[in-house]
């Protein structure tokens, strides 16, 4: 009954336009007057919403995401582009590759898809079109591409799995996100190349070997940053936490460098990282309520029944996992889809001897899909809006793209090595 009355109330709240963050308190509540009073049921919800957020180690996503803004604003994007452009810009369908790889190095030092759609968009979508490439074919390249920040570290969402999962740690997780990451780039590349031969898309000139070495120093203190964030943490040098204030410290520096940010544009950065901070932070707050729910209610346990008693396969069970998945990812942001359903599918895939650094990958790339996915796709939301087109005409040169991210997710679930090959490696 407790599971019915979560999910309904939540589906009711969603369907009528009811902001994400409120459905899943409205839900908690709800579903937790079923088993005790009102009044310890308001201050329940309300304590666990506080002490939810009570957690060093989230202290790390503000910090990420005030450095992925000043990245946006600094002049990075610029630089990473031409870079990219440098090295695969002479392909079949150059800018498309471009876009690709721009996006997994700005996604991977942002920690964050939304940020790299739209400053990626934002450089690539004119230029794009002027030679010769839909519109919209630019709009589906860079969503998709978008997401390969999330698994390439430091990834916002990883931290976030970390907590929801009990304490994986944040180092494994930021290493096994590496080769899943580079793997699904570079599958959305040869789909590039494919589509580009069909189309009659253009090559670009290619760079001479001195132009790509001006192009890799005018970038490398950019990229500097990732070594300089995952070193530390693998090194020990500094928590997960710790790095996020460097990474600010490092960009806000770097910003002023390249004369790209003046203090009344860093008024507007960290005005505008403050609305995204609270956001993201109520989101997390409400799932760390709903969690609790869950698991006073002994649904995750319910749920590890129900999926274990349909077949003792793993694979049959990984299956029913993914699809899930993919449908939640659909019509759920990110955040709260992995602060809710990792304390219910994380139990029931270490029942079937899967790792939970693996398992998180699996998640984390499957709900990447998700973001791309109408009806609340966040990152297809942004990129339409940045390349000012509607998602229906964006649908039809997704598929393609779509169809290659679904096939890392399968490659990454078939091939536990992807994975955990780099955690091992390091001695995690």
């Amino acid at each position: 009954m407790e599971i019915f009355i979560l999910v309904f109330s939540f589906i009711v709240m969603v369907a009528i336009r009811v902001p994400i963050a409120w459905s899943i308190g409205i839900a908690s509540v709800l579903t937790l007057l079923f088993s005790i009073d009102t009044i310890p049921a308001f201050t329940t919800i309300s304590q666990r919403v506080a002490t939810g957020l009570d957690s060093f180690s989230l202290l790390a996503i503000p910090f990420f995401i005030l450095a992925g803004h000043l990245m946006n604003s600094g002049g990075i994007a610029k630089r990473l582009i031409e870079f990219a452009k440098s090295l695969v810009g002479a392909l079949p369908g150059g800018l498309a590759h471009v876009n690709i790889v721009a996006a997994m190095m700005f996604g991977a030092i942002a920690g964050s898809a939304g940020a790299a759609a739209a400053a990626i968009g934002s450089f690539m979508s004119e230029r794009m079109e002027k030679e010769g490439y839909t519109k919209e074919y630019g709009v589906a390249v860079n969503v998709t591409s978008a997401t390969t920040g999330l698994l390439i570290p430091p990834s916002n969402i990883f931290i976030i799995y970390s907590l929801a999962s009990g304490g994986v740690s944040i180092g494994a997780l930021f290493l096994a996100g590496y080769l899943p990451g580079i793997l699904t780039g570079l599958i959305l590349m040869i789909i590039a190349l494919i589509w580009a031969k069909r189309k009659g898309f253009p090559k670009g000139e290619r760079s001479s070997f001195k132009h790509i070495v001006r192009s890799f120093f005018d970038a490398l203190p950019s990229l500097l940053l990732l070594i300089i964030i995952i070193g530390g943490i693998v090194g020990g040098i500094f928590t997960a936490t710790e790095a996020s204030s460097v990474a600010v410290v490092y960009c806000l520096i770097l910003a002023f460098i390249y004369k790209e940010l003046d203090l009344p544009k860093l008024k507007r950065v960290l005005i505008e990282s403050v609305g995204t901070i609270s956001l993201v932070m109520l989101l997390i707050a409400m799932s760390i309520a709903m969690s609790w729910v869950m698991s006073y209610e002994n649904i995750p346990q319910e749920v590890t029944a129900t999926l274990l008693s349909f077949s003792d396969n793993p694979i049959v069970v990984m299956i029913l996992i993914n699809l899930i998945l993919l449908f939640v990812g659909a019509f759920m942001d990110m955040t709260p889809a992995v602060l809710i359903f990792t304390p219910i599918f994380l139990p029931v895939a270490v029942a079937m001897g899967i790792d939970p650094v693996h398992f998180g990958v699996i998640m984390i790339l499957n709900l990447c899909i998700g973001l791309c996915t109408p009806p609340v796709g966040s990152v297809l939301f942004i990129g339409v809006g940045v390349a000012n087109t509607t998602i229906q005409k964006v649908v039809k040169p997704l598929l393609p793209l779509f169809i290659g991210m679904l096939i890392s997710l399968i490659l990454v679930i078939v091939f536990p090595f992807l994975s955990l090959w780099l955690p091992e490696l390091f001695g995690f």
